[in-house]
């Protein structure tokens, strides 16, 4: 099976598992009040100020590519999710693409920021929803570190994805009237840009 095959099989199944208790607590809550797409977030970012919410999403995109330089220099010897491209270069760019957008971003947006941000903001207020799926999302993310590598570095990718992750909520939420697309853009980017430095081997 092909690496660009895999990918696509792949996201079918994180999407599909990503959105289960999603869409279960919908059918359960809001079925009836709104659709599904909706209450999740995937909407047009319908906000008076779309021009600035433009320039929020290019801001935290090359903040967040700026940082993950320093990360993936810090982590270079170490396997992550873009390891399967290493060396790759060109014949993976299409996998990486559908990692980055589909495998990995939907996903974890449709889970965190559609679900989880929703779903506490509503029950305790933006600020308290924010700071818990930031952290959950960090959590998620340098985890799996603990084990490949020290404490501080772990601790490192904990805190850079967890603090990227409330900017990325911040941005939904405040600037994009609850629209998860400006997120999944931010998320798809940098994901793109981690693949691509594996393929190429640029650190």
């Amino acid at each position: 099976m092909s690496l660009l095959t895999q990918k696509i099989l792949s996201s079918i199944v994180q999407i599909l598992l990503f959105a289960l208790i999603p869409f279960i607590w919908w059918c359960i809550t809001a079925r009836r009040k709104i659709n599904f797409f909706q209450w999740i977030g995937i909407k047009r970012i319908s906000s008076p100020k779309e021009n600035k919410t433009v320039f929020w999403i290019v801001g935290i995109t090359i903040i967040f590519l700026a940082i993950s330089v320093f990360m993936l220099y810090t982590v270079r010897n170490i396997e992550t999710a873009t390891s399967e491209f290493l060396g790759l270069g060109m014949k993976a760019l299409p996998a990486i693409l559908v990692y980055a957008v589909l495998n990995t971003s939907l996903p974890e947006e449709l889970l965190f920021r559609g679900f989880l941000l929703k779903r506490l903001s509503h029950k305790f207020g933006f600020l308290t929803g924010n700071a818990v799926q930031s952290f959950l999302f960090g959590l998620l993310h340098g985890a799996m570190f603990f084990m490949l590598t020290d404490v501080l570095r772990a601790i490192l990718i904990i805190g850079f994805t967890g603090g990227i992750a409330w900017c990325m909520g911040y941005v939904n939420e405040k600037k994009a009237n609850g629209s998860i697309l400006p997120s999944w853009c931010i998320h798809a980017i940098a994901n793109i840009f981690s693949g691509i430095c594996s393929a190429f081997m640029l650190f």
